[in-house]
């Protein structure tokens, strides 16, 4: 197995591009076996979510974790969030300081919460942080997905580092030939909002929150984390 460590420093192997990549739509039986299948292999997916496209792995798996830092051309020091299925599983990977209850409200949705990490997540991944970001993407096809895989997925955009996000699979036709398989949702949106992605928001200090990225559901999870649960909002305003 490649250690994700290697990354850093040194030359990592060149990933050979598929001859043809398989489309499935997410709505069929097959699409959910063959996807599964083929992330229990190490490799990689193109998937829908709540918000946009994502390139996902099992983020058990070193090797799946090097070859989507290849991919997206990502700086190897950049974190790469989790996706769970449900709300027990945020606590196996991270750990919590809100109540069960107060990641109902939050969880499932376009929100991606910061935590301290357990040691039971792959010390491969994102090995410069003690944090990690965890999501359930309020997707059916995408909670199934992760429950039929038996571990989280490691979960990013679905474009090159530094492009803009994805609504459709054709706005990534550029990086089909190194991906194993394409789901496809159809059209996730249609707005400049809709490619915001998740809102990002450090929650590794018990009592306090940070936002890290504002992404699409803001307005909302500010809200509830100042008025609903009385955290103290220490974001620094951008100078």
């Amino acid at each position: 197995m490649l250690r994700f460590g290697r990354l850093i420093g040194t030359q990592v192997r060149r990933m050979e591009p598929r001859m043809k990549i398989t489309i499935k739509d997410v709505s069929s039986d097959e699409c959910i076996v063959q996807a599964t299948e083929t992330l229990n292999r190490g490799n990689i997916i193109a998937i829908p979510t709540d918000t946009i496209y994502g390139v996902a792995g099992l983020a058990q798996n070193s090797d799946a974790i090097s070859k989507i830092y290849e991919l997206k051309n990502r700086n190897p020091e950049k974190p790469i969030a989790i996706c769970v299925a449900d709300i027990e599983d945020v606590f196996k990977w991270g750990k919590v300081t809100l109540s069960i209850n107060q990641l109902h409200e939050l969880l499932p949705g376009p929100v991606t919460l910061l935590f301290e990490r357990t040691n039971a997540l792959n010390a491969d991944l994102n090995p410069k942080t003690s944090i990690v970001g965890i999501r359930i993407p309020d997707h059916n096809f995408v909670r199934q997905l992760v429950r039929c895989c038996g571990g989280p997925l490691a979960l990013t955009s679905a474009n090159i580092s530094s492009t803009r996000s994805t609504l459709a699979i054709q706005e990534f036709k550029d990086i089909w030939p190194k991906l194993d398989m394409v789901c496809d949702g159809g059209i996730l949106g249609d707005t400049l909002e809709s490619r915001a992605g998740s809102t990002v928001v450090d929650l590794s200090k018990q009592g306090q929150f940070k936002i890290v990225r504002e992404g699409s559901a803001y307005k909302e999870t500010v809200n509830k984390l100042v008025k609903n649960f009385n955290l103290q909002d220490t974001t620094q305003p951008d100078s």
